[in-house]
């Protein structure tokens, strides 16, 4: 009797050892999951990610976001302000510094009097996760697009990105350094 009660409370307490140690595993499972309304109307489930899982794709948008709103210039002043806005608050000091030099040496006044739209196309770009803080080249093609004639340019940049809070202007939560531009050459012009 002795050993049938023995044989049984073994039993009882490893199926209840079992059943907490799952009970802990299925919720931690369940902490790896988010719950999203869709309008207060349907549950959709969205897995949660490692936030370092996707980094090299975050920087590489981070790098295109700010070329295009840095290179994107229609000829409207108020246009103008609000990219060179977007562009700054995903860049440090040395995009600051660009944007005074192209502004004192009348750059934007130009395109503005000229009626002059600027456009960027990225054709890649390349991050070196493997360091820290992550080294950054683009390459593209810039067009300046004037009633006469399409000039199109080169360009070839590189930076340094340090992670920095994210926020809704700097959703990625980086923040390009050391910003330069290693080619802007005109590359053709053509008649239109």
């Amino acid at each position: 009797m002795k050993l049938y009660l023995v044989i049984i409370t073994v039993a009882c307490a490893g199926i209840a050892g079992f059943a907490v140690w799952k009970a802990f595993e299925f919720a931690e499972k369940q902490r790896q999951k988010i719950y999203v309304l869709d309008n207060g109307a349907s549950l959709i489930m969205a897995l949660s990610q490692d936030v370092y899982q996707n980094r090299e794709a975050e920087a590489k948008s981070h790098v295109k976001m700010f070329h295009d709103a840095f290179f994107t210039i229609s000829p409207d002043k108020s246009a103008i302000d609000y990219n060179i806005a977007r562009a700054l608050a995903l860049a440090g000091r040395e995009a600051a510094d660009q944007y005074t030099i192209m502004k004192e040496d009348g750059f934007f006044d130009r395109i503005i009097a000229a009626g002059i739209h600027c456009e960027i196309r990225v054709d890649s770009v390349k991050i070196d996760v493997a360091q820290y803080p992550y080294a950054a080249r683009l390459w593209g093609k810039t067009s300046l697009v004037r009633t006469s004639n399409v000039t199109y340019r080169n360009l070839e940049t590189e930076c340094r990105l340090v992670n920095c809070a994210r926020s809704d202007d700097n959703p990625h939560g980086f923040m390009i350094e050391k910003w330069r531009i290693l080619d802007n050459s005109d590359i053709a012009v053509l008649e239109r």
